[in-house]
């Protein structure tokens, strides 16, 4: 390795496409930049994905062919591989730090958080990274965490080496990553938020993010500190998880009415201002949406003290969110009369369109309440096929279930010819999340089959 090293700690569904560009980042001869070393933990999972990466081989499923593409020509350049050898921060430029921050949940859903690994993570970083180098924390965490946790474990352990506090540089710059067709477009071809603990900080991580994001066509915003920019990670995606939640509640008075809510829905967006208006559906899943949105009350409470504060419209939209499936559940239960005994063909397991992720999807909550009732489900997801959720490795015939729910808007469901697969079948259609068009339901109504879809209602010929 001639080039600077940057280290990208934690190879999941953000590690990996942020290891993939920076690796594809070029100097002004055309040149890589970096020599890129993706970093796991020494455990079956982390060795698992290192040799992975380094046999050209993604450690996560992805819908966006140029992936692949850019793991096999950092490979053919020599610029990146994966190590669980924390040995490597020792020549490391800069670390940017991509491992899970989970909440924890106890038996009355009351959420609390653990720096232990976390800080762990932190503390292989600051014991070896030379002086002059630049720490990047991207993993999403409690406002606060890089001034009250992570910078001073940082200083404490630059002290035990003899070295002064400020000799490792500290910087938040949050993810934006979309897994599925746009994949590594979401981390290249995307706005930046960052700050730095000091000013040098700052700049040190705009230099880097520079080399390594579009910023002339995606400018950076550069946030006064760690804390605000951590800030604008949280409130980003709690906003999002409000805005769904907002919406449930008017799919449920559409439904009683007998209005298409997303004829209204698209109708407003037309409006500028309500563009991203978001709509009724499944259920929210993914790593982020179920979970962000109670780190606000956390930072304030375990971080600041500020034990007044409380966050209801961010917490209570999780609560809405969390129990979206189950309102699917009761529509199959009211329109079958019971799910004792009933089976359930359930098509799409990730918890959005066009991504094998099926971290916290919706169709989990699914599966367990229709089980619960004495009935059986069938998950079938046309991307995450390797096992994830239980899916069946390919479309079941549709014979012997009594209800089919899409529930993932994949193109390959959206694209589906349901009458022509239902052949003389006719068992109950509910449409979960606008995966059909008005047009298709109205068909599959006209075929005989009883039809019901979430924020639309009873769907008639």
């Amino acid at each position: 390795m001639s080039r600077p090293v940057a280290c990208v700690q934690g190879l999941g569904f953000v590690g990996t496409a942020m290891a993939l560009a920076i690796a594809s980042a070029r100097d002004a001869g055309g040149q890589p930049a970096f020599d890129v070393v993706g970093v796991e933990l020494d455990s079956a999972d982390g060795r698992a994905k290192a040799d992975g990466i380094n046999a050209g081989e993604l450690p996560v499923s992805s819908a966006d062919p140029e992936m692949d593409a850019a793991l096999q020509r950092a490979l053919e350049a020599g610029n990146l591989r994966a190590t669980t050898d924390p040995a490597v921060y020792e020549r490391a430029a800069v670390t940017v730090v991509d491992v899970q921050f989970d909440v924890d949940f106890d038996a009355d859903h009351e959420p609390s958080i653990d720096f232990g690994t976390l800080e762990a993570a932190l503390r292989s970083l600051a014991t070896r990274m030379p002086p002059g180098s630049l720490v990047v924390v991207e993993t999403t965490v409690p406002p606060g965490t890089c001034e009250k946790v992570i910078g001073p474990l940082i200083d404490q352990a630059l002290e035990e080496r003899g070295l002064p506090a400020d000799a490792i540089m500290l910087a938040h710059s949050y993810e934006r990553v979309m897994p599925g067709p746009d994949y590594l477009d979401s981390i290249v071809n995307f706005w930046r938020v960052y700050a730095g603990r000091t000013p040098a900080a700052a700049d040190a991580c705009e230099r880097f993010l520079g080399q390594v994001v579009n910023t002339a066509e995606y400018p950076m915003a550069r946030l006064a500190s760690t804390t605000a920019s951590e800030i604008g990670k949280v409130l980003e995606n709690s906003y999002r998880a409000a805005n769904i939640a907002f919406i449930e509640e008017w799919g449920r008075f559409a439904e009683a009415v007998g209005v298409d809510l997303f004829e209204v829905i698209d109708a407003i967006r037309v409006r500028p201002t309500h563009s991203n208006m978001r709509q009724p559906g499944f259920g929210v899943g993914g790593y982020c949406l179920p979970k962000d949105p109670l780190f606000p009350r956390l930072g304030a409470h375990n971080l600041f003290g500020l034990d007044e504060l409380e966050f209801p419209f961010s917490e209570r939209a999780v609560r809405v969110n969390r129990s979206m499936p189950l309102v699917t559940v009761e529509k199959l239960r009211e329109l079958l009369g019971g799910l004792e005994g009933r089976r359930i063909l359930l098509l799409g397991v990730s918890y959005r369109e066009g991504v094998g992720d099926t971290r916290f999807s919706p169709s989990s909550a699914f599966v367990d309440a229709v089980s619960g009732y004495g009935g059986e489900v069938v998950p079938y997801d046309p991307i995450a096929l390797d096992g994830s959720g239980g899916t069946a490795p390919e479309l079941p015939d549709p014979a012997g279930f009594d209800a089919v729910v899409f529930a993932v808007g994949h193109a390959e469901l959206v694209e589906m010819d349901v009458p022509a697969w239902l052949g003389d079948d006719r068992p109950l259609i509910l449409d979960a999340s606008r995966v059909l068009s008005a047009d298709a339901l109205r068909g599959l109504a006209a075929l005989g089959c009883r039809v019901w879809a979430i924020g639309r209602g009873g769907v008639e010929a």
